[in-house]
């Protein structure tokens, strides 16, 4: 087995720039739009709507040099530095969290600016942004700040195969066509069974790592830290695992190759006896 950093063979670099550039291309088609000036105040002050939905929305939310996200995280510290902490800080908290604030970053942010803003203001701010935020978790907030790490979408709980996993996996299909691969992400110290991709001739499976960090190892050898850019070539018949750190989420795209009789067999789990002892 060898492990070669960032030398991806050019059939399938080609069909992963495809499928990256057609995700890049349906996010940068994402427009902010903004009608809340029409809907409130279109009859009473036509312009100051025409305004707020046309260039403030329209034009200043849209600009390339800030994302979104940034954008919320300033609009928001604003807001309360100046102790405006009523419902239009209510709209922009929940604005934020659409454009992918996360429970923790809207926390830290309010605990940072109390000490510029002043206490009460974050209090009151604290109140708002609770309810915001009330139906998430420290692990979907995890899961919601390690998915703006790739290009990649994390995709859905792993359900059909959570009975081979320690821990939360989560799959995503990039591709059906050509060369069939998708994006497996496991949370912290999630891994998978030992497993072997049987096959009578070719077969095996690529893992190419995409975000985060994990580990593959074979039965026998030490294992092996994974990295973005790193890429695992799997011989057929050869019992391995692979999964997260205990520390970090992991992704990585898994190619299985053809072979003939090909088949999967799931084996004995990693135990954290084993597992802990990897540093």
């Amino acid at each position: 087995m060898k492990k070669i950093r960032l030398n991806i063979k050019k059939a399938i670099l080609l069909g992963m720039l495809v499928s990256t550039t057609n995700i890049q291309v349906t996010m940068a088609q994402e427009k902010i739009t903004q009608t809340a000036g029409r809907v409130q105040l279109g009859e009473f002050a036509p312009e100051f709507a025409k305004v707020n939905d046309d260039i403030l929305f329209g034009e200043v939310w849209n600009r390339p040099g800030l994302s979104p996200h940034d954008r919320s995280m300033i609009t928001i510290a604003t807001l309360v530095g100046k102790g405006i902490i009523d419902s239009s800080l209510t709209h922009h908290l929940q604005f934020a969290k659409s454009n992918g604030v996360t429970r923790t970053e809207i926390s830290e942010l309010l605990t940072h600016v109390a000490f510029y803003a002043g206490w009460p203001n974050a209090w009151g701010a604290f109140r708002l942004a609770k309810d915001v935020w009330a139906e998430d978790t420290a692990g979907d907030n995890g899961k919601a700040a390690f998915q703006r790490e790739m290009i990649f979408p994390i995709g859905e709980p792993n359900a059909a195969y959570a009975q081979y996993f320690i821990g939360n996996s989560y799959l995503a299909r990039v591709s059906a066509e050509q060369v069939p691969f998708s994006n497996v992400t496991f949370e912290p110290r999630c891994r998978n069974n030992w497993h072997i991709h049987h096959a009578t001739k070719g077969g095996g499976q690529m893992l190419v790592c995409v975000a985060g960090r994990g580990w593959y190892q074979e039965e026998g050898k030490p294992a092996v830290q994974m990295l973005p850019g790193d890429v695992i070539h799997i011989p057929a018949n050869v019992k391995h695992w692979h999964g997260a750190a205990a520390d970090s989420w992991f992704a990585h795209l898994a190619f299985e190759i053809p072979g003939e009789n090909a088949s999967n067999e799931w084996l004995e789990p990693v135990t954290d006896e084993e597992y802990d002892k990897l540093k």
